[in-house]
């Protein structure tokens, strides 16, 4: 039977999501922790999106396809036993064979947390951003309108990025503010490789006045990385999960969304 997971992770320690042969990644460690607990001889899984090194996830979901026969509940628990920490199993679910983690998802959904001080972080560091000049609410509002819609996203692309096409349909990005530490919140058909590090890169130079509001609506037509503002940190950039169908019943939310700003 098919087996989906949603799996919260701080990303800090790790190599980013994906298997690699350091096999300091997520998926490393998720893989082992199945493996250990069905007693098989290997667990393959497949997510819904890869988050880079230092990147966090909130609701990462996979899907796995398994001849073990145990309750939903039990899966998450004993999972979570051979999990460290900073990684853990949410919830887990019986899904159609036809359900895929990855080509199933309506859209995907990132945020990014920012704290603006004169000072860096301390005890939240690695868990947000830092810049140390005021940012201007309604200058990155008016200049992230410029991404919003179906677009060639290229300007925003990793060298790296393994992406077929850099079309993609940002459908929204909300900006917000609590206190010192800003939430900006992404919602696409999916993402290109550092494309949400390379826009906050952008966001943040017309925030602080080092860029005018147009410039991002002529870094997008320029349809070049050179240029776009260098890749901002990882830090404070969370994967919220995959959006599906409805009627799959699959959870939205974890109680891992509730402690962001």
């Amino acid at each position: 039977m098919r087996i989906a997971l949603g799996v919260s992770y701080h990303g800090h320690a790790y190599d980013g999501w994906q298997s690699q042969p350091s096999g300091r990644t997520v998926q490393d460690r998720l893989e082992r922790a199945l493996t250990e607990f069905t007693a098989l001889d290997k667990v393959s899984t497949l997510c819904a999106g890869r988050t880079d090194a230092g990147v966090h996830g909130l609701m990462q979901v996979v899907h796995f396809d398994t001849p073990v026969v145990r309750p939903d509940n039990a899966w998450v628990r004993g999972t979570n036993r051979f999990l460290p920490p900073d990684i853990a199993v949410q919830w887990a679910q019986r899904v159609p064979a036809s359900f895929h983690a990855r080509a199933s998802a309506r859209s995907r959904r990132y945020a990014y947390v920012l704290l603006e001080s004169p000072v860096r972080p301390s005890i939240d560091h690695g868990q947000v951003g830092w810049v140390f000049r005021p940012l201007q609410l309604e200058s990155m509002q008016q200049a992230a309108q410029a991404l919003v819609g179906e677009h060639d996203f290229t300007s925003f692309r990793a060298s790296a990025c393994q992406a077929h096409s850099p079309v993609k349909l940002m459908q929204r990005i909300d900006i917000t503010r609590r206190g010192a530490y800003w939430r900006f919140e992404f919602e696409a058909s999916a993402f290109l490789h550092h494309m949400i590090r390379n826009i906050m890169g952008c966001l943040i130079a017309i925030g602080s006045g080092n860029r005018p509001v147009g410039w991002m609506a002529e870094v997008l037509a320029a349809k070049s990385r050179d240029a776009a503002a260098p890749t901002f940190s990882p830090d404070g950039l969370y994967f919220l999960g995959p959006v599906y169908d409805q009627s799959l019943g699959l959870p939205t939310r974890t109680p891992a969304f509730d402690w962001l700003p």
